[in-house]
């Protein structure tokens, strides 16, 4: 008999970017499988109206965090979370409707502790009033890739699905991390389970053409993964924005099994 599909809740890091959590929210709201709840964690800047707690179902809990740090602000709430997996969602990204159904029957499998979607890397424009104009896109659809994932931090940590009982064992998110600390998640959970691949594209990762926290380096962002790659035992890492991540995914695959790309279109 196949193990039931485990609960999940969802866990969103913010700050400060209320139309663009308004728009991620909705993206949850719109799975066909309900997760079991959601669970945000405010990390600076304008807390979100108390009335978004109330814009279930999902039900929706938010935490007031302040740390400045992403690995603290998501450790924050999946400590709290009750769901089997725990499925993370960046403020500025959207899930397409069946990427939690997806995500979750892969965790039928006890054998799975971390999973993954394909994702679209969506540059964009934010136009006056909120409205987000799309730009270009590009798919990452790739296997598990213990090389390129040593250069290349190609799984977003929109993408991902955790069991739980995992990310408790490799004790979350490293604190210390104020960059770079997905891509160390990643590898860490790599060295304890087989990472899955639920093919499909389901994750729109939103990027401004203006800019990008992954441009805006400085020497700490360079020190964190100066940090990464002697923890890992990696060669030196240059810093890339995730589009940049992208076109190297591409390269990598070669000519034959270079990933689709889609053309500019409307948000």
């Amino acid at each position: 008999m196949s193990a039931p599909v485990p609960t999940v809740s969802v866990v969103i890091a913010t700050c400060d970017r209320l139309p663009l959590l308004r728009d991620a929210l909705r993206s949850v709201a719109a799975q066909t499988l309900a997760p079991l709840e959601v669970r945000i964690a405010h990390d600076g800047g304008v807390p979100p109206p108390p009335e978004l707690a109330t814009q279930g179902p999902p039900p929706i809990v938010v935490i007031a965090v302040g740390a400045g740090c992403a690995a603290v602000a998501r450790n924050r709430a999946s400590a709290e979370a009750r769901g089997e997996v725990l499925a993370f969602l960046d403020d500025d990204d959207r899930w397409l409707p069946d990427h939690l159904a997806g995500l979750a029957a892969a965790f039928r499998d006890p054998s799975v502790g971390f999973a993954w979607r394909d994702c679209a890397v969506v540059r964009e424009r934010l136009e006056q009033g909120g409205a987000r104009r799309e730009l270009e896109r590009r798919l990452i659809a790739h296997d598990w890739d213990a090389a390129l994932m040593g250069r290349d931090d190609y799984l977003p940590p929109s993408a991902w699905g955790v069991r739980r009982s995992l990310f408790e064992r490799l004790g979350g998110f490293d604190g210390s991390f104020r960059f770079s600390e997905d891509w160390d998640f990643a590898l860490r959970a790599a060295a304890l389970t087989a990472p899955r691949r639920v093919p499909g594209v389901t994750v729109e990762v939103r990027m401004r053409a203006a800019g990008n926290l992954s441009r805006d380096l400085g020497p700490e962002r360079q020190a964190c993964l100066d940090r990464l790659a002697a923890r890992h035992g990696l060669a030196p890492i240059a810093p890339k924005t995730f589009w940049e991540v992208a076109l190297a995914v591409a390269a990598a695959a070669g000519p034959g099994g270079r990933p689709a790309r889609f053309g500019a279109r409307r948000g």
